[in-house]
């Protein structure tokens, strides 16, 4: 674990606000470049990005979603996507930071009152970051919560334990999934430093490991009305809420299966050596049979980002003009590309050992991040599950059920 003393985070200066979504993905790959110089070093030694994510955040991408019409720059769902993909093909913990904050600045958009969108998408503009407080250890599936949210004089009160808590650590605000007596989701969001709710960094996965996403416990946090946003709302009409979700996490993978066959491209052509039953070849990257293998990657890695394109393309219709049928046709084209980015990111940073040779598994290099990175956030929701939801809608025209893993 990181043995960084971690302060709360305050907002001391206001973040750039970017005005286009061509400027966000400049933005994005200037950070990129920035971001790559340590990403390894964080990795292996568990150091958490505070510096990166501070950096990250004050740029403001983390406000593009926001609407033109409350002051940000309501970039199309294909830029998020290049966004997060550019970012997580140098580091994916801090690719996938922004995932959760995204998701709550959408519900904020769909379900919020007007006074509510104005005073968090202010925050937002100015530089907050949305941490997570919404899994939970020991229900019998991921959907069930135990925290609870009680009316409380003028506000209500907050009690439950939460894990896989991405981003909270360095949050600062905590929105909380809670659910009230007849079971229906609130989000409560709690300010970083609430008296009650704290934040423990006990993240111990081979994978991912510094989006410090460990345990939240919540023992009487006092939360105002105003604070208190009703998400059931947004599963109980077609919305683009949970497709957003899903497409989010299929970027983070499509950034892995990147930085793994670049990496990939970059240790052939450095130290591979050509097998000995190659007679003609000096390089190990004039292989014929590598040549196949990075050629194979890359197909796979192009029809995987197209469908994430693809899929962006239909999230933007159901976001205008949310209904039963565009909603239902965003979820499958995001579960389409979900397959692909799952697939490719396993397979690319499988692959990358194979074609690399033994020499590549040196703990010097590294190299295993990228395959322990894809194979810890691919688990986020099981790809067996989208292919049914995928089969049953063309098959048998079944739309598929909304919540936030679909």
């Amino acid at each position: 674990m990181s043995e960084i003393i971690i302060e709360r985070p305050y907002l001391s200066t206001v973040a750039h606000r970017i005005s286009s979504d061509a400027e966000a993905i400049q933005v994005a790959h200037t950070l990129a470049e920035q971001f790559r110089e340590k990403a390894s070093e964080r990795d292996r030694k568990r150091i958490l990005p505070i510096a990166e994510l501070d950096a990250f955040s004050q740029s403001g991408l983390w406000a593009i979603t926001i609407p033109k019409e409350y002051g940000g720059a309501g970039v199309s769902f294909r830029t998020v996507g290049e966004v997060i993909r550019i970012i997580s093909a140098v580091d994916p913990s801090l690719g996938q930071l922004p995932q959760n904050h995204l998701v709550v600045v959408e519900h904020l958009i769909l379900d919020a009152s007007e006074a509510q969108k104005r005073f968090f998408f202010d925050l937002v503009l100015r530089g907050a970051r949305f941490g997570n407080a919404f899994s939970e250890k020991g229900s019998r599936t991921v959907a069930e919560f135990a925290t609870k949210i009680t009316p409380d004089g003028d506000g209500y009160v907050v009690n439950g334990t939460k894990f896989f808590s991405t981003g909270a650590l360095l949050a600062h605000w905590i929105p909380i999934v809670t659910v009230d007596e007849a079971g229906l989701p609130y989000l409560a969001l709690a300010e970083q430093g609430t008296a009650g709710l704290q934040v423990v960094n006990d993240w111990s996965s081979f994978g991912q490991r510094t989006t410090a996403s460990g345990t939240v416990i919540i023992d009487q946090v006092k939360v105002p009305r105003e604070h208190v946003v009703p998400i059931y709302q947004a599963f109980a009409r077609p919305t683009a809420g949970g497709p957003t979700s899903q497409f989010i996490q299929a970027a983070v993978d499509a950034g892995i299966a990147e930085g793994a066959i670049e990496a990939a491209i970059a240790y052939i052509r450095q130290h591979a050596r050509p097998w000995i039953d190659d007679q003609h070849s000096k390089h190990a990257s004039e292989d014929p049979y590598t040549i196949h293998q990075i050629g194979d990657l890359k197909l796979r890695l192009h029809a995987a980002i197209a469908l994430l394109d693809r899929s962006a393309e239909k999230l933007q219709i159901a976001s205008a003009e949310a209904n039963e049928a565009t909603v239902a046709a965003a979820s499958i084209a995001v579960a389409e590309a979900k397959v692909l980015t799952t697939e490719i990111a396993l397979l690319a940073s499988n692959k990358l050992f194979e074609l690399s040779g033994t020499r590549s598994t040196l703990e010097e290099y590294n190299l295993d991040r990228h395959w322990r990175n894809a194979r810890t956030h691919t688990l986020h929701d099981p790809v067996r599950w989208k292919y049914h939801a995928i089969g049953n809608y063309y098959l048998n025209e079944v739309n598929p059920p909304r919540h936030p893993w679909l």
